[in-house]
């Protein structure tokens, strides 16, 4: 006999089968049938429930999953769970089994073979030295070519080749890491400086390999960051080399990386040259890989015509395991299970709970709507990549892709934040048309570009909406647990997601995609060694003319300069702050070691703070 999850309603209907039997078999399969499909109706709930989310919730930020780390045991029951559930609702795999596997990596060691040697000198790894995450495991005995910032830029309104008239076939190349721009954030460098980006350039033009140095004024600490899966090999060597071991280098030319950085800051143009010494070096690093997958479910869509296109829910299911070192928990001295109960439990949640609803509304969608929860988020939308490069359906069907990141802590403020109303046209009415803003408030945002799930379609030109409810004490931490997801909010903010997601899966008429910001974020090599408060700013702008400090880390700049939770950054050195925009084109223009006054207000009074850098 099948179980069908409905052991109460089974036996009342093999009861009333036995009863009726003597009148026919054909009798008894009609009302058996008939009696099922009322059993099964009535076990479903159609309307999203406070109860339903914490059930999910709870389940997932579970201490048994131990944080849902890619490619753990935890991530792997996350991934049956969430696909039990959608299959529960009738939905169906987009293909397979509904589990789209796939390998992530999940460490990058140095190797043991590591060596450089310089004019009979060898040098220590991982002292004077590291392999990059991209380089191949290779020996090479060669003369070094100075190139400068490795640049091989013919765009209209930029222009810098490094490699003009330089020969560097069958040699080292020895580039200085970063930009001219390195403390602009809104550099017109910033698409050609990734580190990956200048070691293939070299290898295109000839070089066997790479030795990269940071300048001071990139990287004034001149540290070893720990080697983060940056793609693929480029299949020379690549060494990261300290800025005195690189001056050894340069010594017959009268050079110094300090001077040369100056130099090419200052004049903007290339200067390149041959060093004349020969360096012995070899790269070896060790990837540890792990399985994993996105969970890929569809409810085919009710419409003949309309039903090959469709709208994506996703949301990601992974998050940062136990913590540690090398993760991206702010709790740095705790080794413990990160629950991750808003982060993103509670987008998965809402996301189960959306699609048992639209299985249950007849009428609801003429398109298909394809539930995908994703995996390596947490380590750079590994999952939302994957499945746009692989996606197993024509992307150019996608009417929307919704993404649902941290949905679960409604504050005070009543405020919900929504990005990408502005890649396509209408979108930003649509929104308001089908929302009621005395439930809800809402903060727009037109970018399409954002650090979630859904900047992976944006880049794939498909209109996008993120819906986030904003940060907090526990983002990141062990405390991210059920007891403190608001329930209630999430069902008001679920009804309103439906009404939109509704009309876009059974709309007469397409979107119209429009490009809305940038489509990829800051190389992180760079732009992460910009100058920071030490603060969670109050990204939904609840606060007008000015900037909440959300929270203020302990042991930062700001916490050291007497900032404290609550205040509102009105200026920076004499400058006003009006929004977050305001705050990070500030801090762009500022550097390691700078002292800085931070007019802020307190409690309606206004004060300023010397804060150093």
């Amino acid at each position: 006999m099948f179980n069908f999850g409905l052991p109460e309603n089974q036996n009342t209907i093999m009861t009333f089968i036995k009863i009726i039997k003597p009148a026919g078999r054909i009798i008894s399969a009609i009302i058996a049938f008939a009696l099922f499909n009322f059993a099964c109706q009535t076990t479903k709930n159609r309307e999203i429930t406070s109860d339903e989310l914490l059930n999910h919730i709870k389940y997932l930020s579970s201490d048994s999953l131990m944080g849902r780390l890619t490619g753990s045991t935890g991530d792997s029951l996350a991934a049956e769970y969430i696909k039990k559930e959608l299959a529960s609702y009738g939905l169906i795999p987009l293909s397979g089994d509904g589990l789209q596997r796939f390998k992530v990596t999940k460490k990058i060691v140095p190797g043991k073979e590591n060596s450089l040697i310089i004019n009979g000198i060898s040098y220590k790894a991982e002292k004077d030295f590291v392999p990059m995450a991209f380089s191949s495991n290779t020996f090479l005995n060669a003369e070094v070519v100075f190139a400068g910032y490795g640049f091989n830029i013919t765009g209209d309104s930029l222009k810098w080749n490094d490699y003009n008239g330089l020969d560097v076939k069958g040699k080292w190349v020895l580039i200085l890491r970063g930009d001219p721009e390195t403390e602009n954030n809104r550099s017109a460098f910033i698409p050609f400086s990734g580190d990956r980006d200048k070691a293939l350039i070299a290898k295109d033009m000839g070089a066997a390999g790479v030795l990269m140095v940071s300048g001071p004024v990139m990287d004034p600490r001149d540290t070893f960051e720990p080697l983060n899966s940056e793609g693929f090999s480029v299949d020379i060597p690549v060494l990261r080399i300290k800025k005195e071991v690189a001056d050894v280098i340069l010594s017959k030319s009268k050079n110094t990386v300090e001077a040369l950085e100056k130099k090419l800051n200052e004049s903007r143009k290339s200067f390149v040259f041959s060093t004349t010494v020969t360096v012995t070096g070899k790269s070896e690093i060790v990837r540890e890989t792990a399985n994993t997958r996105n969970v890929i479910m569809e409810l085919p869509g009710e419409d003949s015509k309309l039903k090959d296109e469709y709208i994506i829910m996703g949301a990601h299911f992974d998050h940062l395991g136990m913590g540690g070192p090398g993760s991206s928990s702010r709790a740095v001295d705790t080794i413990g299970v990160h629950h991750g109960a808003d982060d993103n439990a509670s987008g998965v949640a809402m996301m189960l709970e959306l699609a048992e609803k639209f299985a249950m509304t007849n009428g609801s969608h003429r398109r298909s709507i394809i539930c995908i929860a994703f995996t390596g988020e947490e380590e750079g939308l590994l999952g939302s990549k994957h499945f746009v490069a692989e996606p197993g359906i024509d992307l150019t069907k996608v009417n929307a892709m919704i993404n649902l990141d941290m949905v679960g802590r409604l504050n005070e403020t009543n405020n919900l934040q929504i990005s990408g109303v502005g890649t396509a046209t209408g979108l930003k009415d649509l929104i308001y048309s089908k929302s009621d803003t005395s439930v809800i408030k809402l903060t727009l945002s037109d970018e399409g570009y954002g650090p979630s799930d859904h900047s992976s379609f944006y880049g794939k030109n498909i209109p996008v909406l993120f819906y986030f409810t904003g940060a907090h004490l526990d983002y990141h931490t062990p405390s991210d647990t059920y007891d403190k997801i608001n329930y209630p909010g999430m069902v008001r903010i679920s009804g309103l997601i439906f009404n939109v997601a509704e009309e876009l899966a059974s709309s007469d008429s397409r979107l119209q995609f429009k490009e809305a910001g940038p489509k990829a974020g800051a190389p992180r090599y760079n732009r992460m060694k910009g100058v920071t408060l030490g603060i969670m700013p109050d990204f939904a702008g609840v606060v007008k003319n000015g900037l909440r400090a959300d929270f203020v880390t302990p042991g930062k700049p700001a916490a050291l300069g007497g900032m404290k939770k609550g205040d509102i950054i009105t200026g920076i050195d004499g400058k006003p702050v009006n929004n977050i925009q305001d705050y990070m084109f500030r801090m762009g223009q500022l550097k390691h070691g700078q002292t800085i006054s931070v007019e802020v207000l307190r409690n309606d009074k206004k004060e300023v703070l010397l804060i150093q850098l």
